[in-house]
């Protein structure tokens, strides 16, 4: 019984490292900064968790989809870099990185509209954000008709 117990104990506990290494697979896409890069956008609102000032990258097969507003590749990617606010010469620019956000479709991800969410720390490590609590909500609610893209591509330049 004892044995039977240990098995299983040691099942479970490699099935959650599995669990853990798959939900840790996706890393922020290196060279993502020479990607195509929306204009600033300014969030004031101190409440939101976009409080600050942030840009878009978006990857070729992104971009595609974006501007015909038609439906994303699987493989699709969006990087969102938030950075604090900063008066400088009375005008509000960048200060301090502190969030990146990737969004890349993956059919497989059904519990999120078929799209991998993951947070980064500024230096580019996992933030442990939960795509499904802290990202899919919005997208969900906001752009449920547009393949749950929160951003249009008139936004974008």
């Amino acid at each position: 019984m004892k044995k039977v117990i240990t098995i299983f104990a040691v099942a479970a506990i490699a099935g959650a490292a599995g669990i853990a290494s798959a939900a840790g697979s996706v890393s922020l896409p290196k060279g993502y900064e020479k990607w195509e890069k929306s204009k600033a956008r300014i969030n004031t609102d101190r409440k939101s968790i976009f409080y600050g000032i942030h840009y878009l990258y978006l990857d070729k097969k992104a971009m595609k989809a974006y501007k015909s507003g038609g439906a994303y590749p699987d493989g699709s990617r969006f990087v969102a870099v938030n950075y604090t606010i900063k008066e400088e010469g009375g005008k509000q620019v960048p200060g301090k990185k502190n969030m990146v956000v990737l969004m890349q479709k993956d059919r497989k991800e059904q519990a999120t509209g078929g799209w991998h969410f993951a947070g980064f720390t500024p230096e580019g490590k996992p933030s442990g954000l939960d795509g499904k609590k802290d990202c899919f909500g919005c997208h969900e609610k906001d752009a449920k008709e547009r393949d749950f893209v929160i951003s249009r591509y008139a936004d974008f330049k």
